[in-house]
């Protein structure tokens, strides 16, 4: 699966987040999936050593959650850290991994924020954007955005507004009673109530994480001795 519009990466911080405001007005908010959903993707990414970004992406089968594929991909770090801009710093690896794969996804789940971010444009929404792909934020933790207390019952959830003007950006779900709640938002091409159903459909009795990312988190912590060092042309995708 290759990604269907392409920008540069090497931007500066300024001009990383006039990006994030410009593709953010491509997010589509309205149910745009095919009619029947084969594959699920879950996609995970962590930073290997100083200088490398490593992906992964877990396909299953729909509704089974069966494991069909998982590819993996390691690319330089070539953007700082900046909190609200890690998408800069992961996209080229979770693009690299998607661009391996053999079974394209219908949809993808992302550890990371979709619409619940300070311009609106997390990486669930960068990368659906990217991929023409609908997509749905999966997070672990708030970044941005305030929300009541969610009841600790296994399927409870209330809205995460945004402070500014008050619009709803995510839910904030719990997925696993006595566990933390996780964060869900539009990534792109799907509505937010279908992306909270979504996620529960893939989450299995007893588990925090859907299926599809708890696999991906799994596989993105596998480490070898010696990681492979990608060649520069690994590194470079547009």
């Amino acid at each position: 699966m290759r990604a269907k519009l392409a920008h540069r990466w090497d931007l500066t911080v300024d001009e990383a987040k006039r990006l994030q405001w410009e593709l953010s007005a491509r997010v589509k908010e309205v149910d745009e999936l095919p009619e029947t959903i084969r594959y699920v993707a879950g996609a995970d990414v962590h930073q290997v050593g100083n200088d490398q970004m490593q992906a992964v992406v877990c396909v299953l089968s729909f509704p089974e959650l069966e494991l069909v594929e998982v590819s993996r991909a390691i690319v330089p770090v070539t953007f700082p850290y900046v909190p609200g801009l890690l998408a800069f710093r992961e996209s080229p690896a979770v693009l690299k991994a998607f661009e391996q794969l053999r079974h394209d996804p219908d949809i993808a789940l992302f550890d990371a924020q979709g619409r619940a971010h300070p311009r609106h444009f997390g990486l669930a929404c960068h990368m659906g954007v990217l991929l023409d792909l609908p997509s749905i934020g999966c997070a672990k933790s708030r970044l941005y955005g305030q929300a009541d207390e969610v009841a600790d019952e296994e399927g409870a959830m209330t809205p995460l507004y945004d402070p500014v003007d008050g619009r709803i950006l995510g839910m904030v779900v719990r997925t696993k009673k006595g566990s933390p709640p996780i964060y869900v938002s539009v990534g792109h091409k799907v509505s937010l109530e279908t992306a909270v159903d979504f996620v529960l459909q893939c989450n299995r009795p007893g588990q925090r994480l859907p299926e599809p990312l708890r696999l991906a988190h799994i596989h993105a912590r596998q480490r070898t001795a010696e990681p492979p060092k990608p060649s520069k042309s690994q590194g470079t995708l547009f």
